[in-house]
């Protein structure tokens, strides 16, 4: 079925299908939530009385290595958009191909930096190549759902952000055309917050603007640089993201709804960024480096203080918008699903470990002779080693604890040893180097080996810890908590559920029901310096000491 006359911008006010229609949106990225709960996020959506769905496509998930493509299972975009427009959500789509969103390199693959020459970001042409390649596989995936072919795809995002960046006057032209090219025919948008209005936008796209606070002279400016177009906010921050030793980021409620009144209240269109927030498993997490430095890393999970929580429970947050949104609707709003049961598991006793020195033949902090002799990192550049005599080996772990996502920095996120290693003022030379990459085939092969030891022996750091977690009825979502261990990631039945570090602010790493089954679940912890021997159950998400977001 097509349709003609779809989202519109051609006065004060949206149209969609010919009539009257306002923007009340909310973010759910379908990498951030597990695949078996999409529907429950999107119901609880739609019972808030939010219309539309924005996602972000990340680049660096779908294309991990450079022409390997990935779009299933977790990653099924297509089933993600094509549920949403099922359930009668319409969707606005930002396929970069930056994503920022906190995600690692915002949503660029690392592989490009290969390149040493690399300028992302712009219309160099190792870049665009990579763009072009990457576009060809994701545009024609969404092109048919667009709401021209039936779908429920609405508008369609141009880049994010760019005028915050903005080193190259020809690229957003660049990514217009590329999806214009591959068939895109919805209306086009930027999203930039107000010092990047000026810049970030490309003729034939709507401007919008991403703000917490709502200033009437910013909404002014935007009106002045185009008049008579409706007025959105694309990234409305409902919560804010929290970073590795600081504290858990807030937004006080009472504060959050009154401005989003007085935005309905002006008559402009909004999206909630995030209505849920979800998690960054995995290695996904950013890092942050504006006005600082050096860069401060992301915490795993990205709850971001939203309307629904990190494992998808509802909040005051959430109450109070259903309240606000229900008076845009003629009629009454559906019930919201009923709530998910989590519960706090027996603790697991550690049963086994493995070195990581033992483990390096299975992939292929610094140490010397295996023994722990200190960290390096932003701060700390230089160590005392240890007097000793005859030849002995220096061996460093080097830890990937996530890229920039945001700012003038992206093109100097190249890890691992990038630079000398100089002892005595003398530069080393010829390491062995192993890749350590965690993936899901090297921890199902770790986990067969014979290797591992009786917690009896005492084990080395840095090393594998493993247990078993035993589920005697249907699985529940539930957090593990770590107390008495200092840093590194926890897999669960080969699923990598993110880092944890006891820095904090955040406690406890979000374990999702349908990631365990009935019987004996197998955990396995690599941590780098310390454990009690058991990890902990808690029945929800405990994110640290708080702070208002300023």
């Amino acid at each position: 079925m097509s349709r003609v006359d779809g989202l519109r911008a051609n006065s004060s006010q949206f149209t969609l299908g010919g009539e009257p229609f306002r923007i009340l949106g909310g973010s759910i990225h379908y990498f951030r939530v597990p695949r078996a709960y999409w529907e429950d996020r999107l119901l609880k959506m739609k019972a808030c009385g939010l219309n539309t769905l924005t996602t972000y496509v990340p680049w660096n998930l779908h294309e991990p290595e450079r022409g390997v493509f990935d779009f299933e299972d977790q990653l099924d975009l297509e089933a993600y958009l094509r549920l949403a427009g099922r359930l009668g959500l319409w969707v606005i789509l930002r396929p970069g191909p930056y994503i920022c969103g906190e995600w690692d390199l915002g949503g660029l693959p690392s592989w490009l930096l290969r390149d040493p020459d690399m300028k992302l970001r712009t219309t160099y042409p190792s870049f665009t190549d990579a763009v072009d390649s990457f576009f060809n596989q994701v545009i024609k995936r969404v092109v048919p759902l667009q709401y021209s072919e039936g779908g429920p795809i609405i508008a369609v995002q141009v880049e994010n952000e760019y005028g915050s960046y903005a080193k190259d006057g020809e690229y957003m032209p660049f990514i217009k055309e590329a999806l214009l090219s591959r068939g895109v025919t919805e209306l086009l948008l930027t999203s930039d917050n107000k010092e990047g209005l000026q810049r970030g936008g490309v003729k034939g796209a709507l401007e919008t603007i991403n703000f917490q606070r709502l200033n009437p002279n910013d909404i002014k400016y935007l009106d002045g640089i185009q008049p008579q177009k409706p007025k959105m906010v694309m990234e409305f921050w409902s919560g804010w993201f929290d970073l590795w030793g600081e504290l858990h980021h807030v937004f006080p409620a009472e504060d959050m709804v009154a401005v989003v009144t007085e935005i309905l209240r002006l008559d402009m269109s909004i999206n909630l960024y995030m209505f849920h927030g979800g998690t960054n498993f995995g290695f996904m997490s950013g890092a942050f480096a504006v006005g600082m430095p050096a860069a401060k890393l992301m915490v795993t999970s990205y709850d971001y203080d939203a309307p629904l929580s990190e494992a998808g429970d509802y909040t005051t947050k959430y109450r109070l918008l259903r309240d606000v949104f229900s008076r845009y609707h003629a009629q009454p709003l559906p019930d919201p699903p009923s709530h998910r049961e989590t519960t706090a598991y027996q603790p697991v006793v550690i049963q086994q470990h493995l070195s990581l020195w033992d483990s390096l033949h299975f992939t292929d902090k610094v140490f010397v002779g295996k023994h722990f002799v200190g960290v390096l990192d932003f701060d700390t550049q230089e160590l005392a080693v240890p007097d000793g005599k005859g030849k002995r080996t220096l061996s460093l772990l080097v830890e990937n604890c996530g890229r920039v996502n945001y700012g003038n920095t992206l093109d100097e996120q190249r890890k691992g040893l990038v630079g000398d290693i100089e002892f005595n003022k003398r530069p080393l030379r010829d390491f062995i180097i192993r890749s350590l990459e965690m993936k899901p085939a090297f921890v199902d092969s770790l986990c067969r080996s014979g290797h591992w030891a009786s917690m009896r022996q005492q084990p080395t750091f840095p090393a594998f810890f493993q247990g078993k977690l035993h589920v005697s009825g249907s699985p529940k979502d539930t957090f593990i908590k770590l107390p008495g261990w200092s840093k590194g990631v926890v897999f669960v039945n080969g699923k990598n559920l993110g880092r944890y570090w006891s820095i904090g602010p955040q406690q406890t790493l979000y374990v999702p029901g349908p990631w365990l089954h009935r019987g004996d679940n197998q955990v396995v912890v690599f941590e780098e310096q310390e454990t009690d021997g058991r990890i902990q159950f808690s029945g929800g998400g405990e994110y640290g000491m708080t702070v208002d977001v300023q």
